[in-house]
């Protein structure tokens, strides 16, 4: 993994997991992981991963369990953040992994993950870029780096704030959510790994400082991104159409819809 996108990642944890004792959930977690989190400091960290390769003894001093992000056998709100580092894309359901992410964390969720764009989409048709990961396959004995760790190699699965947004607010409707993004780049180094790919690798050597140009103007276009997504703070962050009532239950506030609604008049299919 290249020094800058590491980079990256040990910003993005020191900005929104300040709290070096706080309970941390790391899924499909590996030793980079690992690593990161040792050097960083933080002290209490669970690490997941349904890879057979790993063992409690490749990422310890943290506690291991081998579990698949897409169904997690924890409480809600079991860990204080549940953070993950591109993995998302090599799962068959990314937003069911978001989702079990989201519920078994009780602050927030961090993400990176690669973002769509039109600049993505047309590196891949240029071929620049993968849409599927069969070089992740490949560099892992042909045998694992897929779709759920298979060595079925899995669609690559770009990410835009919009879809974060709707994937959290149809999943939790009862509340305003807040989500932070941050953007970063990482060229693509697909023709340095191909044969016979001498002036493809040329061309986009020659194309990186226009790139870097044209991202450092448009930042949204860059291709990694995280997002941070807090967990909403009940009742003050509820919708106004709802209310919290003693027993911590939700209900529609019907004081606010008669004020909103004309009650003699029924809603039109």
């Amino acid at each position: 993994m290249s020094g800058q996108r590491l980079d990256f990642y040990r910003h993005g944890l020191a900005e929104f997991i300040p709290d070096r004792d706080a309970n941390i959930l790391v899924c499909a977690a590996g030793p980079t992981d690992r690593n990161v989190f040792r050097e960083l400091g933080y002290r209490r960290v669970t690490m997941v991963n349904l890879d057979t390769r790993l063992d409690a003894a490749k990422l310890a001093p943290y506690q291991w369990q081998r579990q698949d992000i897409q169904a997690l056998d924890f409480a809600d709100a079991s860990f204080d953040y549940a953070v993950t580092h591109a993995s998302l894309h090599h799962c068959r359901s990314p937003h069911r992994a978001l989702l079990e992410m989201y519920r078994v964390a009780r602050v927030g969720v961090l993400v990176f993950e690669s973002r769509d764009s039109f600049t993505m989409r047309l590196m891949q048709r240029l071929g620049i870029t993968l849409s599927y990961e069969d070089a992740a396959v490949f560099y892992n004995d042909c045998r694992y780096g897929g779709v759920d760790n298979s060595p079925i190699p899995n669609f690559v699965y770009r990410w835009t704030e919009r879809e974060v947004e709707k994937t959290i607010c149809s999943y939790d409707p009862t509340a305003r959510h807040r989500i932070h993004y941050r953007y970063w780049y990482l060229f693509p180094q697909l023709a340095r790994l191909e044969r016979r790919a001498s002036l493809k690798h040329l061309a986009v050597r020659l194309a990186v400082l226009p790139y870097l140009a044209y991202v450092t103007l448009f930042p949204r276009q860059r291709n990694r991104f995280c997002f941070f997504i807090e967990k909403p703070k009940l009742p003050e962050a509820l919708h106004p159409w709802l209310k919290m009532r003693d027993d911590g239950q939700i209900e529609f506030n019907r004081t606010w819809g008669d004020k909103r609604y004309k009650a003699t008049l029924p809603p039109e299919d």
